[in-house]
């Protein structure tokens, strides 16, 4: 049984759930009635913001920040670590300009561009929840940065973070490697190296909080041995709250990687996919 727009427009605003084909969309074709259904459920949840966020402004501690050169800043070291020198150049010039701070300015874009209806609720309530605001569920995830594609939405929390070690532009900037193909942006690829970085798919949360732990450590620490405290304070602090973590594994990486000289490297080969594919293989035997 179809149901009708109105009752599709509020099953998205309260699961972000939604169906093209379950209601009578106006249209000439398939084609237009989905392009309607877009439309029309984005324009309600770009409504339903607006309303519950009438007070928000944007945060005195991003007014004067010029987001384009403190985020090349802040990853920087990472592409460096990462990329060959012929490569950093054009990695850099994405990843400078991907981060987005989830503002007044910002939200409508956001909702209106991102590319999937489903990311965009995410969005919403990720945007919601930083103003204080009612959430579209109470089943939110509670995240403070989202990546889609290249494009990486951080929250305004990011300038109140609670552990001097979160750095939520770094862990988004880090998805953005298995996200982006090479040829999206100009490098050379092939069939075996299609995507910025090879990222085992269970590995990719471990990959990203394993970078922003070891970016705040060299930030922080300007000697080995302040690193090696600073890496204590992480083994005896809490964990990243995310399920999807081993945190013994976490700790490990971020051990081989103050030790190393390159510890990025050393988070990539933790993390790759042919290490993976290694595990998977021995486990197997």
């Amino acid at each position: 049984m179809q149901t009708s727009p109105q009752q599709a427009v509020d099953h998205y605003l309260r699961t972000g759930a939604h169906d093209e084909l379950s209601c009578n969309w106006p249209g000439s074709n398939f084609l237009a009635s989905v392009e309607y259904a877009d439309a029309a459920l984005r324009n309600a949840l770009i409504s339903t913001v607006r309303q519950r966020t009438v007070h928000a402004v944007v945060p005195a501690a991003l007014a004067s920040v010029d987001v384009i050169a403190f985020t090349r800043a802040k990853v920087a070291p990472m592409v460096r670590g990462l990329f060959p020198g012929h490569e950093q150049k054009t990695v850099l010039d994405v990843l400078k300009r991907s981060i987005v701070f989830l503002t007044p300015t910002t939200i409508d874009a956001a909702l209106r561009t991102t590319p999937w209806l489903y990311t965009a609720w995410d969005l919403a309530n990720l945007y919601l929840v930083s103003c204080a605001a009612q959430p579209l569920s109470e089943n939110v995830r509670p995240i403070v940065g989202l990546s889609a594609e290249t494009p990486c939405f951080v929250a305004t929390d990011y300038f109140n973070a609670p552990s001097r070690f979160d750095d939520f532009v770094v862990h988004e900037a880090a998805h953005v490697f298995h996200n982006c193909k090479r040829s999206a942006i100009g490098l050379s690829a092939t069939p075996r190296r299609e995507w910025l970085l090879d990222i085992d798919f269970p590995k990719r949360e471990t990959f990203a909080y394993a970078c922003e732990g070891y970016s705040r450590i060299l930030e922080l620490g300007n000697s080995p041995a302040a690193r090696r405290v600073l890496l204590s304070e992480i083994e005896a602090g809490p964990v990243p709250p995310d399920d999807r973590v081993e945190s013994d594994e976490y700790i490990d990486i971020l051990r081989e990687a103050v030790a190393s000289r390159n510890g990025w490297k050393r988070i990539l080969h933790r993390c790759s996919a042919a290490q993976g594919q290694r595990r998977r293989t021995i486990g197997s035997q």
